[in-house]
C-alpha cells in the first residue's frame, strides 16, 4: 500500500489508520473538515473527482452508532424510521457511494483493495443478543453491498480485493460508554486492520473478516 485513501480520516481509528499508512508511503486523509459528507452524494462525487490516482488502498472508516443525542435502539418501542434511515445513510450507503466514485482511482493493472469499517453486530448469524436494530441492520447491509460490489469489480479491477472488517472494540469516542473486557488503542486496531488487508487475496475479496484475519458470519 504505497498510496492509499483513508474516507474519515478525522475519527479515531481512521487517523490512526493515515499515520499508520504514512509510514508506508503516501496517504491521503479526508473528511467532514475537507467538505466530504458520505451521506451527500454530490460531496462524495465532488469531493473524489478532485482527486487524482491511482491509490493501492482505500479504506472507509466512517460510521455512527447512532445519530447526534440518540442512543441504539434496545427495544421495538424505540424504533424510529428516521433514526434508521440516517444509519444506512451513514454505514451503508455512504461507503457504497465512495466506491462507487473511487472504482476509477483503484489500478486495474495490479492488487489494490478497498475496505470497509463493519461490525461483527452486523452479522445475522452471530447475532445472539437483538436490540440494536438500526446499527446491526445498516452494518448487515454494508456487508452484503460490499459482496455485491466484489462480483462487479472483479470484472473490471480481477486483482482487487473488497473487504468489510470488524476492527474489534477500539477506545475511541465512538465506544465511549460501552464497557468491553478489553478496547484496542486506535493505533493497534490500525496495525491490525491492516495486517489483515495485507493478507487477503482477490480470492477472498467480498468477505466480512475480523481485526485478526478471522472470517466473520454473515
Amino acid at each position: 500500500m504505497t498510496k492509499a485513501l483513508v474516507i474519515g480520516s478525522q475519527g479515531g481509528i481512521g487517523k490512526a489508520l493515515v499515520q499508520a499508512l504514512a509510514e508506508r508511503g503516501e496517504v491521503t486523509g479526508l473528511s467532514r473538515a475537507d467538505g466530504l459528507d458520505v451521506t451527500d452524494a454530490a460531496s462524495v462525487a465532488g469531493v473524489l473527482g478532485a482527486l487524482s490516482g491511482p491509490f493501492d488502498a482505500v479504506i472507509v472508516a466512517t460510521g455512527a452508532l447512532a445519530p447526534p443525542g440518540r442512543q441504539p435502539e434496545k427495544t421495538l418501542r424505540a424504533l424510529d424510521p428516521a433514526q434508521m434511515a440516517q444509519q444506512f445513510a451513514v454505514n451503508a450507503t455512504g461507503p457504497l457511494l465512495v466506491l462507487q466514485h473511487a472504482l476509477r482511482l483503484l489500478p486495474r493493472d495490479r492488487r489494490c483493495v478497498f475496505a470497509a469499517l463493519s461490525a461483527r453486530v452486523g452479522s445475522i448469524g452471530d447475532n445472539r443478543l437483538g436490540g440494536w436494530y438500526s446499527y446491526r441492520a445498516s452494518k448487515a447491509a454494508l456487508n452484503q453491498l460490499i459482496r455485491t460490489a466484489a462480483v462487479e469489480v472483479a470484472r473490471s479491477h480481477p486483482q482487487a480485493v473488497l473487504a468489510a472488517i470488524h476492527p474489534g472494540t477500539v477506545a475511541t469516542r465512538f465506544t465511549e460508554g460501552y464497557p468491553a473486557h478489553r478496547k484496542a488503542t486506535p493505533a493497534e486496531a490500525a496495525r491490525n486492520i491492516l495486517a489483515v488487508l495485507d493478507a487477503l487475496s482477490p480470492a477472498q475479496s467480498g468477505g466480512f473478516f475480523d481485526w485478526s484475519g478471522a472470517v466473520v458470519p454473515w
